[in-house]
C-alpha cells in the first residue's frame, strides 16, 4: 500500500493553508510518501485556496525534489485542453516530469459560468477532451479557428518531461466513470462519501474488467482512495484533535454537495438541535471505518479493509480544519502507518 496526501481545504484562510500544502508536501518528500494531489475549486469556501491546481502545484514543485505531483483533479470540460497542457507541462519542466493528474467531469452547475455550454453534455466531452489532451501531450497538433474562423494549426510549449504521464478518472461512484477508466487504461482516484464498501467492490471488479476487456494487461489497475486522515500517537487524541473541525467540515459541504442530492436537507433547514444530532450521527458513521483518524494500531484495520478491495494507494486528505502545526505532526505517525502497511 501506497500513502500520499491530497487537500480539499475548507474555509477561506488562504495563507494559513498554503503553509500547510508546502510544509506537509516537504515532510511527504522526506518521508518517501507517494504523492500530493490537488484539486481544483470554485466560487465556494468549501475549496477555496484551490482555484487552479496547476498554480499550486509549481509552488510543490518548487519545495520537494522526488514526491510525484498530481491534480486531483482537473475538471477538464471547464477548460481548454490547450490550456491545461501548456500549464501541466511548466509543472512537468520544474518538477523533473514529477506530474501525474485525475480527470473530472464536474458536477456543480455553478463551476459551469466557466464553460456553460459543456454542462449537459460534460461526460462526452469529457472523453474527447481527454484524448486531445494526450495528442497535445504528445507533441501533436490540434485544429482551432483563428479571429477570421480559418483552421489554424497550433501545438503547445514548452514541452514536458514525461512522454505521457500516469492519468485517473476522478469517480464519484458512477459505473460510468469506472468502466471508461478501464476502457482507458487510467488509474481510478475515488472516494466512499457516496459509495458504500459494497458498492465500490462493485465497480473496482468491474474496472478490472473493462482493463482486461480493452487490452491493457494484467497488474494495469491503479486505484487511489481519498480518506480523511489524522493519524496520532493515540486514538482518543486523533479525535479529540479531530472531532470539531471534522464536523464543521461537514457541515460546511452540506448545502455544496445538497445540489446533487434532491431531497437532501440543507443547514439552514434544521434546527440548531436537529443539525447538531445529524452531524454528531455523521461523524461517527463516517469514522467509524471510512477514515484513517487514529493511531497506527487502530487505522491498520482499514488499510486492510481497503487494500482487499484492491486499492493500492490512499490518498489522505489531511486539511480538513485540523491545526497545521497538528496535522504536520501528525505526518510522523502516518510514515509509521506506510511503513507497516508496506506489504499490503
Amino acid at each position: 500500500m501506497r500513502f500520499s496526501l491530497l487537500f480539499f481545504a475548507t474555509g477561506d484562510h488562504a495563507a494559513e493553508q498554503y503553509r500547510l500544502l508546502l510544509q506537509a508536501a516537504r515532510a511527504a518528500d522526506e518521508a518517501g510518501l507517494e504523492a500530493v494531489w490537488m484539486p481544483e475549486r470554485h466560487f465556494h469556501p468549501f475549496g477555496a485556496p484551490f482555484p487552479n491546481p496547476a498554480v499550486t502545484a509549481a509552488a510543490v514543485a518548487a519545495v520537494t525534489s522526488r514526491v510525484q505531483i498530481r491534480a486531483g483533479s482537473v475538471v477538464l470540460p471547464l477548460h481548454d485542453p490547450l490550456r491545461v497542457v501548456e500549464e501541466w507541462s511548466v509543472v512537468d519542466q520544474l518538477s523533473g516530469g514529477r506530474v501525474g493528474l485525475a480527470f473530472a467531469s464536474g458536477w456543480n452547475p455553478t463551476d459551469f459560468v466557466l464553460a456553460p455550454q459543456n454542462f449537459a453534455d460534460r461526460r462526452r466531452i469529457l472523453r474527447e477532451q481527454i484524448d486531445e489532451f494526450t495528442a497535445l501531450w504528445a507533441s501533436e497538433s490540434v485544429e482551432r479557428a483563428g479571429p477570421d474562423g480559418a483552421a489554424t494549426e497550433v501545438s503547445t510549449y514548452p514541452r514536458p518531461v514525461r512522454d505521457r504521464p500516469p492519468l485517473w478518472l476522478t469517480a464519484a461512484g458512477s459505473p460510468a466513470t469506472f468502466g471508461l477508466a478501464g476502457e482507458l487504461g487510467a488509474g481510478v482516484l475515488t472516494h466512499l462519501l457516496g459509495q458504500s464498501f459494497d458498492r465500490l467492490a462493485e465497480n473496482l471488479a468491474d474496472y478490472g474488467d473493462a482493463i482486461e476487456r480493452h487490452g491493457h494487461g494484467a497488474g494495469a489497475e491503479r486505484v487511489a482512495l481519498m480518506l480523511h486522515t489524522l493519524v496520532s500517537d493515540s486514538e482518543e487524541h486523533a479525535h479529540a484533535l479531530a472531532r470539531e473541525p471534522l464536523t464543521a467540515y461537514l457541515r460546511s459541504s452540506m448545502d455544496l454537495f445538497s445540489v446533487n442530492r434532491p431531497g437532501s436537507p440543507t443547514a439552514d433547514q434544521l434546527t440548531e438541535a436537529e443539525l447538531a444530532e445529524l452531524l454528531d450521527h455523521t461523524y461517527r458513521d463516517f469514522t467509524a471505518d471510512r477514515c484513517l483518524i487514529g493511531s497506527v494500531d487502530s487505522c491498520i484495520p482499514v488499510v486492510q479493509r481497503v487494500a482487499e478491495l484492491g486499492v493500492d494507494e490512499i490518498a489522505c486528505l489531511i486539511d480538513f480544519g485540523v491545526g497545521t502545526d497538528d496535522v504536520l505532526s501528525a505526518i510522523k505517525s502516518l510514515t509509521e502507518l506506510q511503513r507497516r502497511c508496506a506489504d499490503l
